[in-house]
């Protein structure tokens, strides 16, 4: 199953703020994560803290070792909320 992506303005905000190695990084990544955002190769992993905050399931994904995708799912589409390092969703 193939997903749709649609990434919030904060996404792409901090996207914007990577650099040029972790956004190649992220892009690739982004080639095994619409064929399944749970791929072992990405280590997606619920964030407790952050889904019971929302309501709602809220993962994240292992782009490189210290930048994380994070995201929820709504039926076929990938909603990716941030982009950055565990700071993202620890504390």
């Amino acid at each position: 199953m193939k997903y749709r992506f649609k990434p919030t303005q904060g996404f792409w905000e901090s996207f914007s703020q990577l650099s040029p190695s972790q956004k190649d990084s992220t892009r690739r990544a982004w080639k095994i994560f619409k064929e399944n955002p749970f791929d072992p190769r990405l280590r997606s992993h619920k964030i407790h803290r952050l889904s019971a905050r929302y309501g709602r399931t809220i993962y994240a994904a292992e782009i490189e070792a210290d930048l994380r995708v994070v995201f929820y799912v709504d039926r076929d589409t990938v909603v990716t909320v941030d982009i950055g390092s565990h700071d993202l969703y620890r504390g």
